[in-house]
């Protein structure tokens, strides 16, 4: 039997009971050239009952069962290691695809030939009300051509999902890339995967929509937290290390990483009260640590926080985020950017 275009792994913890209609949109899709495996391991909340219904009634769908809890990185790399199918896609229980979302993947795959990474267009969808993902603009900005991830870094500055592009399983393989422990574990893996194309090609038209406001993953493995992400992000600097072709890069992923950790700073239910002045000391250390020479920070009220970020100046931080929200200029759209 051949091998399917695309393999999907879809780890299944399901929270907030959206699994069925992630796999329902899937099995909808007008593109047939695909498998799905569905990884369910022991952590609470994954319907591994669920899994094996979809499974028994799909030829498309295969489940995946794992003895331990171990969290949605090496529930990855377990589906990842099973996929037989030419481009990997990693999704989660609360994404959704349009119908034709695969056939336009697999449309782009046609014009440009065989490609190491392809990157696509997401939405987000909260209370009713949608709006596009980050990637937006270097997607729109990026052309038709295929090009190596030097001739774009703006598309390096994009918030590293792994859901919002297709890898080639060769070039996983080639690269023997695999999701670290701990929360934020796409961070590196992304970035790996793009620093290491030779070709890299964009869609800029939405394929997946995200059904959630938050960037925190369903699961972290056992003992993760919202700190993780520095060291995903010190694992991404170390692929630079004595490599002075990366360097043309460098400043697209500091301001994307600083960009990242303002978010989460800001995000509701990601950084506690008592944890806020440890987490801005780690970002603002390593602001200090990787900022590439002759960086030039941002405008506007976006460069006042990185200029606070980087002397380290945390009350002056709060202050001048609690004067902003009593002037009523705190947007709910501007804490949407992903």
């Amino acid at each position: 039997m051949p091998s399917p275009l695309i393999s999907v792994v879809l780890p299944a913890y399901d929270q907030q009971n959206q699994l069925a209609a992630c796999l329902d949109s899937l099995l909808g899709q007008s593109f047939r050239d695909v498998e799905v495996i569905v990884v369910a391991d022991r952590s609470p909340g994954t319907p591994r009952d669920l899994v094996d219904e979809f499974a028994a009634r799909h030829p498309q769908v295969s489940a995946l069962h794992l003895d331990a809890a171990v969290g949605v990185g090496v529930s990855r790399n377990a589906g990842a290691a099973r996929a037989t199918g030419e481009y990997l896609l990693f999704l989660d229980a609360d994404h959704l695809l349009p119908p034709d979302g695969l056939q336009a993947l697999a449309d782009r795959l046609s014009e440009t030939g065989p490609v190491d990474v392809l990157q696509f267009g997401h939405t987000r969808r909260h209370n009713g009300r949608e709006w596009p993902g980050g990637a937006e603009k270097p997607l729109a900005e990026a052309g038709p051509e295929v090009a190596g991830p030097f001739d774009r870094p703006e598309l390096l500055g994009a918030p590293p999902l792994i859901w919002d592009r297709l890898v080639r399983r060769g070039h996983w393989e080639e690269l023997r890339l695999a999701f670290p422990d701990g929360r934020y574990e796409e961070i590196p893996v992304v970035h790996a995967a793009m620093l290491g194309a030779r070709r890299v090609a964009v869609l800029p038209r939405e394929c997946v929509q995200l059904r959630r406001r938050e960037t925190v993953h369903p699961t972290g493995s056992p003992g993760s937290s919202v700190f993780d992400i520095f060291e995903q992000y010190e694992r991404t600097f170390a692929l630079m290390e004595d490599q002075p072709h990366l360097y043309a890069v460098r400043d697209a992923l500091f301001v994307r990483m600083i960009r990242h950790y303002l978010f989460v700073f800001d995000l509701a239910g990601c950084v506690t009260r008592a944890e806020r002045p440890q987490f801005f000391h780690r970002a603002a250390e390593h602001h200090r640590r990787f900022q590439p020479p002759g960086h030039r920070k941002p405008g506007g009220r976006e460069g006042v926080k990185f200029s606070l970020l980087a002397g380290g100046a945390y009350p002056a931080f709060e202050v001048a985020k609690l004067s902003h929200i009593a002037r009523g200029s705190l947007t709910g759209a501007g804490r949407r950017k992903d």
